[in-house]
C-alpha cells in the first residue's frame, strides 16, 4: 500500500525554496522522496512573487494552522531568529509533529525545552542544516564517530568571517569597512553583520557542536566569544611573516583532568595546518577522538543548496526511521542530553599570544616590555621591533604557552609604562 507523507514548511525564503526543489524533483535521489507531499507552506506575505512553481493554495500566513495540522507529518522550520520559531517547534512537538531545522540560533538557546518536549513526545527534533550546512557534521559526530572519545572540535563556521579575512590577506590595502561592504553586497553578509562579525553565529554554532561530541548540554553564555572587528590589515601581514594566518576559529575542548573549555576568537593558525588553506565562504570542521585521531571536513557553509541538502537529508532519515521503526526512536538521531556541562571561565585557559604594541621609540624599551613579561611568568618565544611613523615603533610579540591571568597581569602592567602608546593588538595562536 502506497504512503505519502506530508511535510509543512515554514518559511519559503532561499533555503525553503532549495528544499522545495529537491522535494519537487525526486528522481535520481533516495526513493523515499518520492513518498512525500509539500502539503502546506507557511510563509509572512502571501503576496510576495516566488520563484518556485506550487500550487498557490498550500500557502498560508497562519503559521499555527501548520503546526497544529493533524494531517502533517514533518514540520521544516526555516524562519529564523527566536520568535515565532521557538514557539512553533515546541507547538508542533506538542501536536506529535517531527521537526526539522537549520535554526541554529533558536537551538543554541533554547536546545534544552526542545528537547525534552521532543524526547517526552517521541518525535525527532533534526538539525543538520544548523551547522555548516554543506559538511554533514551532525550525523558525523551523532552516527559516524560514535564510537570515539572525543577531545576537540575545532571549526571555521561562519562563512561571512573567513571571506572577509581572506580578502584581507589577499588585498592588504582594502580596509576591513570596504571588505564588509563588498560581502553585504555578494550577500555573504547581511544588512546587519553583528551576528557574524562579533561572533555570535560561531558561538552558537560551536555550543550545539560541543554538546553533540562531549555529551552534555551548553550554556551559551559560558561560551567566550570575540568577533573580528579589531582585526586589521596590519595583523594579517605581520601574521603572514611569522609563518601564520588568521581565522575566526571556534574551539571546543575537553581537557580529562581540566574540564571543558568552548572560545570563539580570531585566531592565529600556522599556515601549514590544515584549517590555514580554508578560504572564502568555505567552511572546515577537525575532531579529534580516540582512536581515530585527526580529521577534517570542509565543504560549502551556506547557501541554498548546501543547507537544503541537509535539510532533505534529515527528511529522508526521519522517514526511513519511522518506517522501519514506527515505535521507537532510533537512539543515534534523537537527543539524550540531560545534563548541563560546567564550560571554564576564559581566565582559566592557557595559550600561546601574539601581541602588537605601539611604544615611543627610545632607549630601553624592549627591556621594560621584558622585565614586566618576565616578572608575570610571560615567556616570549618571538620578539620584533620595527619601525613606525611619527616617533612610535612597532613591536611584535609572540609569547610561548601561558596562562590568560599571567598574560593579564603582564599587560596591566605594561600599559602604565611611560615608554608605551598603545596596545592595538592582542590574538591567540592555535596550538
Amino acid at each position: 500500500m502506497f504512503v505519502s507523507y506530508k511535510v509543512g514548511i515554514l518559511g519559503m525564503g532561499t533555503v525553503g525554496t532549495g528544499v522545495a526543489k529537491i522535494l519537487l524533483d525526486p528522481v535520481g535521489r533516495h526513493f523515499i522522496l518520492g513518498a512525500v507531499e509539500i502539503y502546506r507552506v507557511g510563509v509572512r506575505s502571501l503576496t510576495r512573487k516566488r520563484e518556485i512553481d506550487l500550487d498557490p493554495s498550500i500557502y498560508t500566513d497562519n503559521l499555527e494552522a501548520i503546526v497544529t495540522d493533524p494531517n502533517i507529518d514533518i514540520v521544516v522550520e526555516l524562519l529564523g531568529g527566536i520568535e515565532p520559531a521557538r514557539s512553533l517547534i515546541l507547538q508542533a512537538i506538542a501536536h506529535g509533529k517531527h521537526i526539522v531545522t537549520a535554526n541554529k540560533a533558536v537551538l543554541a538557546r533554547h536546545g534544552d525545552e526542545i528537547f525534552t518536549a521532543a524526547k517526552a513526545k517521541g518525535v525527532y527534533v533534526m538539525l543538520e542544516a544548523s551547522v555548516a550546512g554543506g559538511i554533514p557534521i551532525i550525523q558525523i559526530l551523532k552516527q559516524a564517530l560514535c564510537a570515539n572519545k572525543i577531545t576537540a572540535v575545532t571549526g571555521i563556521i561562519n562563512g561571512t568571517t573567513n571571506y572577509i579575512l581572506t580578502r584581507m590577506s589577499a588585498s592588504p590595502n582594502e580596509s576591513f569597512e570596504e571588505i564588509l561592504a563588498d560581502a553585504q553586497a555578494l550577500g555573504y553578509a547581511e544588512a546587519d553583520p553583528t551576528a557574524d562579525v562579533d561572533g555570535y553565529d560561531a558561538a552558537d554554532k560551536i555550543a550545539i557542536l560541543a554538546s553533540l561530541a562531549f555529551g552534555d548540554r551548553i550554556k551559551l553564555e559560558q561560551i567566550y566569544r570575540e568577533g573580528i572587528r579589531h582585526v586589521t590589515s596590519t595583523d594579517v601581514a605581520r601574521a603572514a611573516e611569522l609563518g601564520f594566518v588568521i581565522k575566526l576559529l571556534a574551539i571546543a575542548r575537553n581537557y580529562e583532568n581540566k574540564g571543558l573549555e568552548i572560545r570563539v576568537h580570531p585566531t592565529l593558525v600556522p599556515k601549514d595546518h590544515p584549517l590555514a588553506s580554508i578560504n572564502g565562504v568555505t567552511n572546515a570542521i577537525t575532531v579529534v577522538g580516540d582512536p581515530i585521531g585527526e580529521v577534517v571536513f570542509s565543504g560549502a557553509g551556506a547557501g541554498m543548496g548546501a543547507t537544503a541538502s541537509a535539510v532533505v537529508a534529515d527528511i529522508i532519515n526521519i522517514l526511513s526511521s519511522v518506517k522501519a521503526n514506527p515505535q521507537n526512536l532510533n537512539q543515534l538521531m534523537g537527543c539524550s542530553h540531560q545534563h548541563y556541562a560546567t564550560v571554564n571561565p576564559i581566565s582559566a585557559s592557557t595559550s600561546q599570544y601574539y601581541l602588537r604594541l605601539l611604544a615611543f621609540d627610545q632607549v630601553g624599551v624592549i627591556g621594560d616590555l621584558g622585565h614586566c613579561f618576565g616578572k608575570h611568568q610571560v615567556n616570549l618565544e618571538t620578539i620584533l621591533q620595527k619601525h613606525h611613523d611619527q616617533g612610535l615603533a612597532e613591536i611584535i610579540v609572540v609569547t610561548k604557552t601561558v596562562s590568560e591571568l599571567n598574560l593579564q597581569a603582564a599587560l596591566t602592567e605594561i600599559k602604565t609604562l611611560s615608554a608605551l602608546h598603545s596596545v592595538p593588538s592582542v590574538l591567540r595562536l592555535l596550538f
